[in-house]
């Protein structure tokens, strides 16, 4: 059996799931590998299962993986081990893996042998060593290929975190983290203990009780606004004010307040976070694009039109290379500084220009 990540994870957080035979893992995230462990877990333990971590330091190791699995233990019903290593089993071990795969599906023993490696491309998928793996056991793809695998990925977490964030809030911290999984659910992690520390207790209970990660969890709703002051705490200002005093053209305010930002250390991808949502949105408004389609409070719309009379479209058609720019500047992919180039950016949006546009 094959399945991504995605679409494993959440049956092994059922109740019913037969552990029993073999398993592999493979994909360059070790964030997953370890959910998967997580998973794992519960089901070994309560079929009394002993579990153990075996290193594949040669081809060799393989024989001390098959006698460990051969093994028989006077307090455990059976084992399950967890192999870690890219040494590929030879001819003779891909026999007794085999073996072991069928005697499992038929019940002549329990234990389970979940092997991490890293990703294997289609080439060795089709090896032999790769074939007891295909015909008798379940194959997982533990790997992310878009952004939106990932966000239905910390989705999944959020829930059992008992969080539930808003579209904006999403955005703002994939942004945040620079779509950097397990800085997204470190997050999401102090976010449940700010927000939900009872929710997250009482959710972990349900699912004990009912073995069902699908119940009913209750959850706490989250807005870009619950975030933002979750993830900012000692400056004066924060990335709303630098966004009222650009769209507003308060040249002053806007230089003070990110003079402000870098003083206290405020994540320079958030402030780019913020002054490409406006930027974005005003070259919207000015393609002709209806404010409420975009998303924008009533109250703001009055400030984005001042923005939009600001500028011509000769000038927005230089802000997505001066966004990259800053981006570029913020992984270090430059030389320029990032702070540099975001007071520039936000200049830009106020309706002062530090260099022509060509």
């Amino acid at each position: 059996m094959q399945d991504t990540f995605i679409q494993a994870y959440p049956k092994l957080r059922q109740s019913s799931i037969a552990v029993a035979g073999l398993w592999l893992a493979h994909g360059d995230e070790p964030l997953l590998s370890q959910w998967l462990i997580d998973a794992l877990r519960p089901h070994w333990r309560a079929q009394n299962y002993a579990i153990k971590r075996i290193e594949l330091i040669s081809i060799k190791s393989w024989q001390e993986v098959l006698s460990e699995l051969g093994s028989q233990s006077l307090f455990d019903d059976a084992s399950a081990l967890i192999v870690t290593g890219n040494h590929k089993p030879d001819k003779a071990v891909i026999t007794e893996l085999e073996r072991f795969a069928q005697d499992a599906q038929t019940g002549a023993h329990s234990h389970s042998l979940l092997w991490l490696t890293p990703k294997q491309d289609k080439r060795a998928q089709s090896s032999k060593w790769f074939a007891p793996f295909a015909q008798y056991g379940h194959l997982i793809d533990c790997n992310l290929y878009n952004e939106q695998q990932r966000q239905q990925l910390l989705q999944i977490q959020a829930q059992q975190f008992g969080l539930k964030l808003s579209q904006e809030a999403w955005q703002l911290l994939m942004s945040h983290t620079e779509h950097h999984l397990l800085s997204a659910y470190q997050t999401l992690w102090r976010l449940s203990y700010l927000f939900a520390p009872q929710l997250m207790a009482n959710n972990d209970a349900a699912i004990q009780e009912n073995g069902n990660s699908s119940a009913h969890l209750l959850q706490v709703a989250l807005d870009i606004n619950d975030l933002q002051a979750a993830l900012v705490s000692d400056a004066q200002f924060s990335v709303f004010d630098l966004s009222d005093a650009m769209l507003a053209g308060n040249i002053a305010q806007v230089a003070k307040i990110i003079f402000q930002l870098k003083a206290t250390d405020e994540p320079t991808t958030l402030v780019l976070w913020a002054i490409s949502k406006d930027m974005r949105q005003v070259m919207q408004l000015m393609d002709g694009q209806d404010p409420q389609a975009l998303g924008i409070w009533r109250s703001k719309q009055g400030l984005y039109q001042q923005a939009c009379r600001r500028q011509s479209k000769a000038q927005v058609a230089a802000w997505p290379a001066l966004l990259y720019r800053c981006d570029q500047a913020i992984k270090g992919l430059i030389i320029q500084p990032a702070w540099e180039l975001l007071l520039q950016a936000a200049l830009e949006l106020s309706g002062k220009r530090l260099f022509p546009t060509k």
